[in-house]
Parts: structure tokens; C-alpha cells; sequence
């Protein structure tokens, strides 16, 4: 793609990155036959080559965001399956993230829209605040009918309701900073930190309850580091950059003190949203002197939890009959390029495993997308549940925490975290969410 830059306008890295992306495109359309906003609306603009062809207008012209431009960009999942597709290498998430950033700094959004979005980025990040809002929701829940007839905003505030769960988890003990053993290990444990997370460690606790089951029995000692925080994924998605940023910092902060200290091995996440954003970390801070060469080793450190228990000795200590519907999140196998791993660890476990059909079409959870986007969100979850129910499983496993709410809430199937399983199978309690389905066949290993 031919650009027109000024060296004023390309003195700015940001503007300067975003320029070698654009120059990146050859037109092709290929991501077309895999964006699902295009799949639903078959409109060019809101296909990843439409989007590029207004982020270079609106960057090329050091114009200000259009409404126009917002209605294309805001509609865009960043679920990154035009990156997969792309034969040319575009890096569509730096491209589409830089966009979002102009937008909130350049246009002048509805003062419901501004007022929906700061309540987000006040209230998701925050466990404390997250759960106060859950009891909230749960409230109000009982007015669902009326929230939807408001003007403007009532089906947004309705997608929330609908999205919060009808009870809360209970606390997780092991939700707190602290060090948690390895258990018979031979020799040195290996060390690793494992991000509590924001929404996460609210809604579904036992997800990192069992990864830490999982890693400290098979030898690795587990940390949750004191100061940690959000990630900052979710902020960042909403360009929301000074915010997403301050929270980077401080969960960087927090994990080069344990690295500094006792050393660590490895960063786990279990949730790949936030995987995604924090392996990018060397490239947000690439141009910050204080935290360039600290966020690169963040990033060179950090893997998804199913990464690292690939490289351990796990072997199932129970044969189970049950088939596995795995769902791959779309920060998972687009974002990170992690496509084998799940599935191979959980044949590995017994399971039966099978694939979801279409299943590079995201679920349309995308962090606060099915808040933002609620129709649209929810004919993608229509879409989803639909190839996954036909092929009748016993339980979905993912890894990802927003594919798991969005998803459950479309379906009575049981989700379940692929560690869940993991750790089930090798000698840790049955998964919570299949504690209220029949017992599958069980028996002891030889």
C-alpha cells in the first residue's frame, strides 16, 4: 500500500509503525473470508481491509476520528483471525490498537457512550469494585425489562445484566498474594508467577485454583506477587492507553521483584485476553526508557499455562469417558499462535477431544465487546453455540475467561477451564461446573 506521510507526521514512532503496517497490505481481501463482522454485515468497511483503508485516511491526514471511523473500528472484534489469514504479515492489532488510541484522544463520543465506557474501565479492572457491581447487577436484575426499553443505552445495560451470573463464587483461598510449594519435587523446583487477574479471579476462581493444583504437584512452586494488578488488556482494547499503561506498569513492577528476588522461571496466565496484551508488553513500552528493557522481559518470560505444563510429566491418573469440545479463544490461537498445545494436553489426559467447527469465528466475547456490541456480540454466540452443540459434547474447555462467560451463558453444556481438566485427570477434584452433571465412567488407571 502506497503511503503519504510527512517526516513531521513519522517523527511520532507510533505514527511511524503504523505507516510500515499500512505499507505492509497488498489489497488482497483475504482476511475478509475470515472477519466475522464481515461474515455478519457483509460491508468492505467493516472488513479488516476496509478498517485499514480509514485508519490510513484518518492517520495520513492527521484528521481528527470521524463518526464514521469510530462506527467501523468500535464494530471490530480485535479477535486478530485477518492476522492468521494474512499472507503478507500485517499486523493488524498494532494497527487497529493505535486507531482506538486516536480515536479517544481525537473524537467526542455520546455522553452515555463516554459515561458506559469510563464506568467499565472503573469498575472490570478492580476485583473489589467488579464484585461490588455483580451484587449490583444481581439486584437489578429483576428490572431487566425496563433497563432494555431505555433510550440509547438500555441494551447495553441489558447485555450487562444478562452477562452477570445468577450467583457469585465463593472466595478462593488461595486468591491472594502468596507462595504455594512445590510438592515432591526432586532437585530445584522450577519457579514460575501466575497473574490472578481482574475479572477472572471474581468470576471463576477455581480457573487458577486448579492451575496451581496442577503445577505444584507436579513440582513447580507457584507465586502470586504482592502488588500485582490488572494487566491492563481491557483498557487498552478501549484505547484508553494512559490507563492500560499505569497498570502495566505496576503488574510489571510487581513481577521483575519476584524475578529480581527468588528468580522466576516462567509467567503463567490463564486467561490468553490477557496473555495476549502481556506479550506485547516489550512493544508498548518499546519507546518508554524506564520500562523498555523491564517489559521486554516480561514478555519474554510470560506463556499461557498451557505452554508451560507441555513441557512437564503429567500422566492421568484416571480414564475418563467424557468428550471434550475444545474452544480455542481467538487470543489464544490469533493472538498468540498457540493452536496444539490444548487439545494435545488433553488427549494426553484421556479426554476426547474434538474440534469446533468454524472455530476461527470468535464468540464475540472480546474483552468489554459484548457490552459495547451486544447485537452483534450475541448473533456471534448464536453462531458458536450452535456449531458446538451439534456436536454433542459432555463439557467445552477453553481458556480464555470472557469465551467462557459469553459462551455459558448461551448453552446449558458445561465450560470449563482446560487446566480443570488437566488437573481432574491427573489426581485434583472433579471441575465444579460438572459437579451438577452425571458422573461419567471412571475408573483407575493401570
Amino acid at each position: 500500500m502506497q503511503t503519504n506521510f510527512s517526516l513531521a507526521q513519522l517523527a511520532d514512532p507510533a505514527m511511524a509503525t503504523s505507516e510500515k503496517i499500512l505499507r505492509t497490505c497488498v489489497h488482497c481481501g483475504f482476511c475478509t473470508a475470515t472477519c466475522p463482522t464481515y461474515l455478519l454485515l457483509g460491508d468492505e468497511l467493516d472488513s479488516p481491509r476496509g478498517r485499514i483503508y480509514l485508519i490510513k485516511d484518518m492517520l495520513e491526514g492527521g484528521k481528527a476520528a470521524s463518526a464514521e471511523v469510530v462506527k467501523h473500528v468500535d464494530r471490530c472484534l480485535s479477535c486478530l483471525s485477518c492476522m492468521t489469514t494474512c499472507p503478507s504479515g500485517v499486523h493488524y492489532m498494532h494497527l487497529v490498537d493505535h486507531a482506538r488510541s486516536h480515536i479517544e484522544q481525537t473524537f467526542s463520543r455520546r455522553l452515555d457512550d463516554r459515561a458506559l465506557r469510563a464506568l467499565l474501565a472503573f469498575v472490570l479492572p478492580y476485583p473489589a469494585r467488579f464484585r461490588a457491581a455483580l451484587w449490583a447487577a444481581k439486584l437489578g436484575a429483576p428490572f431487566r425489562p425496563l433497563v432494555a426499553r431505555l433510550p440509547r443505552v438500555g441494551n447495553r445495560l441489558a447485555a450487562m445484566l444478562d452477562l452477570a451470573p445468577a450467583a457469585l463464587p465463593g472466595r478462593e483461598a488461595t486468591n491472594r498474594p502468596a507462595t504455594f510449594p512445590a510438592v515432591g519435587a526432586q532437585g530445584a523446583p522450577k519457579r514460575v508467577a501466575l497473574l490472578r487477574g481482574c475479572a477472572q479471579s471474581v468470576l471463576r476462581p477455581d480457573f487458577n485454583a486448579a492451575a496451581i493444583r496442577l503445577l505444584t504437584r507436579h513440582g513447580v512452586e507457584v507465586v502470586h506477587a504482592e502488588g500485582e494488578g490488572c494487566c491492563g488488556a481491557l483498557t487498552h482494547h478501549m484505547g484508553r492507553t494512559d490507563d492500560s499503561h499505569a497498570q502495566a506498569r505496576r503488574t510489571i513492577d510487581a513481577w521483575t521483584a519476584e524475578a529480581d528476588g527468588a528468580g522466576l522461571d516462567a509467567i503463567l496466565v490463564t486467561a490468553s485476553g490477557c496473555g495476549t496484551t502481556i506479550k506485547d508488553y516489550g512493544f508498548m513500552f518499546r519507546d518508554d526508557p524506564a520500562y523498555a528493557d523491564k517489559a521486554a522481559r516480561v514478555s519474554a518470560l510470560a506463556r499461557d499455562v498451557t505452554e508451560f505444563v507441555a513441557t512437564l510429566d503429567i500422566a492421568p491418573t484416571v480414564e475418563s469417558d467424557l468428550v471434550v469440545a475444545y474452544h480455542s479463544a481467538c487470543s489464544m490461537q490469533h493472538g498468540q499462535g498457540i493452536r496444539t498445545e490444548p487439545k494435545t494436553l488433553l488427549k494426553r489426559a484421556g479426554f476426547t477431544v474434538k474440534d469446533v467447527p468454524e472455530g476461527h469465528i470468535c464468540c464475540g466475547s472480546a474483552g468489554t465487546y459484548n457490552i459495547l456490541q451486544p447485537e452483534l456480540a450475541g448473533k456471534l454466540r448464536a453462531r458458536k453455540v450452535a456449531n458446538i452443540e451439534r456436536m454433542r459434547p459432555d463439557v467445552i474447555a477453553t481458556g480464555n475467561i470472557g469465551c467462557a462467560t459469553q459462551i455459558g451463558k448461551g448453552t446449558a453444556i458445561p465450560i470449563v477451564h482446560t487446566v480443570e481438566l488437566l488437573d481432574w485427570a491427573t489426581g485434583g477434584p472433579r471441575p465444579a461446573a460438572l459437579k451438577a452433571t452425571a458422573e461419567p465412567v471412571l475408573q483407575a488407571a493401570e
